[in-house]
């Protein structure tokens, strides 16, 4: 058996579809990991089942041409336990090649494909009263629980394919198994806990293996012909399930704790010694197998919760964080390449019936590396798709080039390129590729930049809430009733009461709007605080504008903290109009958890609370919502208890940066040129517009930023190119940058920065070393004109312009504001001149529909050679480009702060206009729905001016979700007022 150990079924379950013990069930326990992003559609095509006969079948290894696979099934008549079988590939054939009595496992197929290896207990004189005792039992319905037997009878026998006696190669008391030859055939490793019957054992020991013989289990080798036996692990604890690497030189295994409840994958030296840990994921995690080019390993794990094995892969040397494979419901176990790592083969229960059997499917190998972040081009994978293989490409910078990057990049396999994502390995890999092709160099650490983030809040294991007093006859249900916030304390939190603040806001009195205190006298010194989630809803704008800032979920848990309180309780209310009445758990860069407990809660649970004060909800909301004075009370009877398990989830995202250097060595001065390769991935939490329908579809960004991404890789081969003929001498170096993270706050860019040491609260200077910053984000939608954003950083800019577009013939929109909701911002803080490439927002920004299909090529190639000849400018000029700091406040695309949604798009590069330009309207949004047209400036909304984003911003806050708002706009030089209905973004 190459399965877990047995020590752990003292805790558990084993899952009696499954091969032999290969996954198990348990009822309460849930590991405290996050669901990994599963590839199954990308690693894994043309899946079948492969096994049909018998109760399971498992563990199928491939002959060393591929044409024969070695399994065992349970199948035999008269005898419940595994056989082992030989199923030709070509022909279908299958013949049994063990005796047929006794228990038998883990079969391999000599490279001569003449024999066959496996372990049995045919020889065990209590064979068949096994069988038949066995069989009594399931006859009388009082089949024991599945679990794995360690028979000390089993020893490894070889056989002929044509028949005849098989030999015994171990004869040896103890369970000899899970054996495997070396490439050559030459040696076999196999694991075996014979020492503990041969060997005197400590009274500690002693005591151990009556209860668990698999916790002596070690590793051995031998010659194939059993001599020369050799001891590799001495560990305590369970080592076992041992094969050779394709090249003979490491073996991979799995080695149990002490206790038996968690496994990680190790490897060594085939001769022994050189131990190394694959993973370290501290759950249970076996059965590992070697791809044949040696690059990472597959291996099963229950990361995603006891009943739920999947395949991960983890690159040879352990250094990657393992990538998940499967993601189908049920076990998925014991995986194996082929001998030419094209095919997998694995024992599933994604039966129709749930029974295990053995599953093929075309592995894609080429994806598996990318997605581990490995270097590509090893030839195993002939089916590559777009966004794995780096487009063919010229050094001229051209319209087609431009589109088979952004295709590539916008593609499926890329899945909208999130940071920290599989999507985004996988897109940083294209890119790195590109660099290499191009003849950009690397960097002394490589082209790869990674930096750590906080990427959000996941729920632990531990989460309950226990409730007095209010004769609810249920517990509540976490994700149903109840929920921690993503900010909330964590740990036990005793039994408490609970107290009623209405909107729990606390804000001071300004210019004519009285003060507005929830709490009053009412005393919440160590209870639960319950407060409405946003602010009362028939307010004037003018209080609703005030009350706004402090409506923040943070900051009534502050003020209840400030209070003595112990926790809040946040209920949306039915006034609210949300779709989701529990507070998201979202928390992104940057979150911490705060010093006060949070929990949200449904408007039925907020009943059953308030049910003892004999108060409703909705007869609460509705007076406050009205501006009636209600004070806040104490809820009689009712106590509360919660622990709280919440987990900030870590991950790593990364750059790709690539270096045309002036000479033979580096330079001290460098122009950067960069672009944004990350996007929103199914736009989950983040700033999506995506329309109703279009919810957790990929979100291409075509657009967003791949345009931008392919015109630097575009760039850098032109330059490359001009170098290399003599036609280009540059006196700095010039770094391609594609920066990750950008969506998420410029992440990839600041951390750059901050590398360079140029970080801290107020950030030093750049200046000398970084001359100046070229950036494109958004190059693909030139409609009349291109905007040049960041002019006012330096003097030089529009003359430079002007003599570099003289060959290009673009209209150019020149924008002097050098604050940009970009990465060149990051540069321009640090004292570095700027400029900025963007064509303008459009109705598919930030949604599914930004998809490669719908560029203008030619205009962004048109860009790309504007923004190239500029760079080559910049790295000839001997007397580096002026700096000038304005002092304008920084301009931001909004963030998703306010619950309001109108559909409108602004164009962020509108100068000379006094209100906001939309460039256009979301389709099905309430502006379209109003009448409202791309071109539109909005000059007044509720009654309030807008001159600028700012204002715009503001005045959404003041708006009410179903609440018809008026809206004034300009129109071919005419003042139109429109009727316009805000919709809700929750």
């Amino acid at each position: 058996m190459r399965g877990p150990a047995k020590s752990l079924w003292h805790a558990v379950a084993w899952w009696g579809t499954a091969a032999y013990g290969s996954a198990i069930v348990c009822a309460v326990l849930v590991w405290a990991h996050a669901p990994a992003v599963a590839n199954e559609a990308q690693l894994l095509s043309n899946i079948r089942q492969l096994t049909y006969d018998g109760r399971r079948s498992g563990e199928g290894y491939f002959s060393s041409d591929g044409a024969q696979i070695v399994f065992q099934s349970e199948r035999e008549p008269g005898n419940p336990f595994y056989q082992i079988y030989l199923l030709d590939l070509e022909t279908g054939d299958t013949q049994r090649i063990s005796p047929g009595t006794g228990k038998t496992t883990c079969a391999w197929i000599h490279p001569n494909g003449e024999r066959v290896l496996y372990a049995s207990t045919h020889e065990d004189p209590a064979a068949l009263d096994k069988q038949e005792e066995e069989l009594a039992l399931r006859a009388a319905g009082k089949a024991r629980r599945y679990s794995w037997s360690f028979d000390e009878h089993y020893d490894i026998f070889d056989s002929a394919v044509s028949g005849g006696m098989p030999r015994n190669l171990t004869n040896a008391l103890g369970y000899d198994a899970e054996g495997s030859w070396s490439p050559d055939g030459e040696w076999i490793a196999f694991a075996s806990n014979r020492h503990a019957y041969s060997e005197p054992l400590s009274a500690e020991d002693e005591k151990l293996f009556e209860t668990d013989k698999s916790f002596m289990m070690d590793i051995y080798l031998m010659r194939a012909d059993g001599s020369e036996l050799q001891r590799l692990t001495t560990a305590r604890g369970y080592d076992g399930g041992p094969f050779f690497s394709a090249d003979g030189k490491k073996i991979i295994w799995r080695r149990f704790s002490e206790d038996g409840v968690t496994a990680e994958v190790f490897t060594m030296d085939a001769e022994g010694g050189g131990e190394k840990q694959l993973t370290r994921l501290g759950v249970m995690s076996w059965a590992p197998f070697f791809h044949p080019s040696g690059a990472y390993a597959i291996f099963a794990t229950n990361l995603q919760g006891f009943a739920n094995f999947e395949h991960y892969l983890v690159d040879a040397d352990g250094r990657s964080e393992p990538v998940r494979v499967t993601d189908t419901e049920g076990f998925d176990g014991l995986p194996t390449f082929s001998p030419d790592g094209r095919t997998l083969s694995w024992t599933s229960s994604r039966t129709a019936d749930k029974s295990a059997q053995i599953y093929l499917a075309d592995w894609h190998h080429d994806r598996a590396m990318a997605l581990l972040g490995l270097a590509s081009g090893t030839g195993l994978d002939d089916t590559t798709e777009a966004g794995v293989a780096v487009a063919a490409t010229e050094a001229e910078i051209s319209p087609r080039d431009i589109k088979a990057h952004v295709t590539n990049l916008a593609s499926e396999p890329m899945a909208g390129r999130l940071t920290g994502t599989e999507g985004e390995r996988l897109a940083t890999v294209y890119v790195a590729d590109a660099f290499a092709a191009v003849g950009l160099a690397p960097l002394e650490s490589g082209y790869f930049q990674e930096f750590e983030f906080t990427a959000g809040a996941r729920l632990g294991t531990d989460n309950r809430l226990l409730l007095g007093g209010t004769g609810r006859a249920n517990a509540p249900v976490l994700n149903e009733d109840w929920r921690p916030l993503a900010f909330s304390r964590v740990g036990a939190l005793d039994e408490t009461e609970v107290v009623f603040a209405g909107y729990g806001i606390v804000a001071p009195e300004s210019e004519g709007i009285a003060a507005y205190d929830s709490y009053g006298d009412l005393d919440v010194r160590g209870k639960w605080v319950l407060v409405l989630r946003y602010l009362p809803e028939d307010i004037s704008q003018e209080i609703r504008l005030h009350l706004f800032r402090y409506a923040n979920l943070r900051f009534k848990a502050i003020a209840a903290r400030d209070r003595g309180a112990l926790g809040v309780i946040v209920v949306s209310g039915p006034n609210s109009r949300v779709d989701e009445q529990l507070v998201p758990l979202l928390a992104g860069p940057g979150t911490a958890a705060a010093n006060v407990a949070g929990i949200t809660i449904g408007d039925d649970f907020a009943d059953d609370l308030l049910a003892p004060a004999g108060k409703s909800l909705s007869d609460l909301q509705n007076a406050l919502d009205r501006g009636d004075a209600v004070p806040g009370f104490a809820i009689p009877g009712l106590t509360l208890a919660a622990n709280i398990d919440i987990v900030q989830e870590k991950r790593r995202g990364r750059n790709v940066l690539g270096r045309l250097m002036a000479g033979s060595e580096p330079k001290d001065t460098t122009v950067i040129v960069g672009a944004h390769l990350d996007h929103l991935g199914y736009g989950i939490g983040g700033d999506s517009l995506a329309r109703a329908d279009e919810a957790g579809r990929i979100h291409f960004g075509a657009d967003d930023n791949a345009s931008g991404v392919a015109a630097l890789i575009e760039i850098a081969e032109y330059l490359v190119d001009q170098q290399r003929r003599g036609k280009f001498q540059p006196v700095h170096d010039i770094l391609f940058a594609a920066w990750s993270g950008e969506e998420l706050g410029m992440l990839g860019s600041t951390h750059f920065v901050r590398a360079l040491g140029a970080g801290g609260d107020t950030p030093a200077s750049l200046r000398p070393g970084v001359i100046a910053y070229l950036n494109m984000d958004m190059i693909g939608r030139l409609d009349t004109s291109v905007a040049l954003q960041g002019l006012g950083s330096s003097s030089i800019w529009r003359s430079e312009i002007e003599r570099r577009n003289a060959p290009v013939g673009l209209a150019i929109t020149p924008v002097t504001s050098s604050y940009l909701p970009t990465d060149a911002t990051v540069f321009y803080l640090r004292g570095v001149p700027i400029l900025n490439a963007f064509t303008g927002a459009h109705p598919d920004y930030h949604t599914p529909r930004d998809t490669a299909d719908k560029l203008n090529y030619p205009g962004a190639a048109k860009i790309a050679r504007l923004m190239g000849l500029l760079t080559r400018a910049l790295a000839l000029r001997a007397e580096p480009p002026d700096y000038i700091r304005a002092e304008d406040a920084p301009v931001n695309r909004p963030r998703r702060t306010s619950r309001v949604y109108l559909g409108t798009v602004p164009d962020y590069v509108a100068e000379g206009v006094t209100g906001v330009r939309l460039s256009g309207v979301v389709k099905g949004g309430p502006a379209e729905a109003a009448g409202i047209e791309g071109g539109d400036i909005i000059v007044e909304l509720t009654g309030r001016e807008i001159e600028t984003i700012h204002d715009y911003s503001y005045a959404l806050d003041a708006l009410k979700i179903g609440e018809p708002a008026r809206m004034v706009v300009e129109r071919g030089g005419e003042r139109i007022s429109v009727e316009i209905t805000p919709a809700s973004r929750e």
